[in-house]
């Protein structure tokens, strides 16, 4: 099982193992079952609790740990064996049939999309939330990824923190931590606001296959050109936090929650946002077109954008919900931290990981194995 971004959080041992199926007390079963497919520390036991106290139905959990395996399991199954799945939105191309039709059915209309942060939902669409004009995926909750540094060692301000940061302070010799697949769209944001790498804001890795090749070879040579500074690597979010714990990094590109977990244990680790934009993306939740119980699967749906739940998701997983109202119920920790990192100008600048277009991963993967074999 490949764990990602999600498996550093504090979760019970039987919401990190994976698969994972939660079964509801027969007492609670009198109004059927709904199958959820959902990332390993989402449903926490306190949230499939109340989903059963509040609706009576059996709920039963199956986890992953990347999207790749969600994928598989939706394909292995042609769709049936589940009612909600997550994915997240970049990757709703990769839910296609032989036939070009996506598993995912339109969102059943007595599901409350009023409860989703409007601009969320209409900026969905255009991400990959869509698919023949209808509505398939709602967003659910979002993060980013910017820069986590030890003010201690790197005293750099706010408005100044940049992506290049990672490869030009002479400070972060062999000191700087990123996972490589993403640090060349860090790197490349880097390139093309300083003109060295022209790139529309590397929207053109996106556009064709030549743009693509183009783009990532120009900024994988100028990583390799400062690689010097490389400190670790990390593929998942354990790794991301041992990167300054034990291997001594003091700046490195990470998710949101290593540097926000970082920072309650040592004021001196900051998450912020890098001036180029901070890198976004989005969860969503569907419900499959061959879903067993449909009339459950609104159910829980709608569970899921209630305020209260969302703020319980928030408070369990470090990650912002996008249902209107849930900030109310989070923790004054979530919310301090939470208004430090995406102040107006951080929420106006965002580069949202866009729709995969067929090339993307293979030509993006070919340049992360020249960094990683460098």
């Amino acid at each position: 099982m490949k764990i990602t971004r999600r498996s550093a959080m504090k979760m019970t041992a039987t919401a990190v193992a994976a698969p994972v199926v939660l079964r509801a007390h027969d007492a609670l079963a009198q109004s059927g079952t709904v199958k959820v497919l959902v990332w390993q520390e989402y449903i926490t036991p306190d949230i499939a609790e109340k989903f059963e106290a509040d609706t009576g139905i059996a709920l039963e959990i199956t986890t992953f740990g990347s999207n790749d395996e969600a994928q598989s399991i939706v394909r292995a199954s042609n769709g049936g064996d589940f009612d909600v799945v997550f994915p997240t939105i970049d990757t709703a191309v990769n839910y296609l049939d032989e036939n070009g039709e996506s598993y995912f059915a339109p969102v059943p209309a007595d599901v409350n999309v009023d409860a989703i942060y409007p601009t969320f939902l209409r900026d969905s669409v255009a991400l990959g939330a869509s698919h023949n004009g209808k509505q398939i995926l709602l967003p659910h909750d979002w993060g980013t990824e910017g820069i986590t540094l030890n003010r201690a060692a790197l005293p750099i301000s706010d408005a100044d923190l940049s992506y290049g940061d990672l490869f030009l302070q002479e400070a972060a010799k062999g000191a700087a931590a990123f996972r490589q697949k993403s640090v060349i769209v860090g790197a490349g944001l880097y390139l093309d606001a300083t003109g060295e790498v022209p790139s529309n804001r590397m929207l053109d890795v996106y556009k064709s296959e030549e743009d693509a090749h183009r783009v990532w070879k120009a900024v994988t040579e100028w990583i390799l050109s400062n690689k010097e500074n490389f400190g670790a690597f990390w593929n998942n979010a354990t790794e991301a936090t041992a990167a300054f714990k034990d291997a001594g990094c003091v700046i490195g590109q990470t998710w949101d929650t290593t540097g926000l977990l970082l920072n309650r244990e040592n004021p001196d680790y900051v998450y912020r946002a890098p001036k180029e934009g901070i890198i976004t993306w989005m969860d969503t939740m569907g419900m499959l077109r061959n879903a067993p119980n449909p009339e459950q699967a609104v159910a829980f749906m709608n569970f899921m954008l209630q305020p209260e739940v969302g703020g319980m998701f928030a408070n369990n997983t470090g990650y912002n919900s996008a249902v209107i109202g849930a900030a109310d119920y989070a923790s004054e920790e979530f919310k301090r931290q939470f208004n430090e990192v995406y102040t107006d100008e951080v929420l106006g600048n965002m580069w949202w990981w866009q729709a995969s277009t067929p090339f993307f991963d293979p030509i993006r993967n070919e340049y992360v194995e020249i960094i990683t074999n460098a």
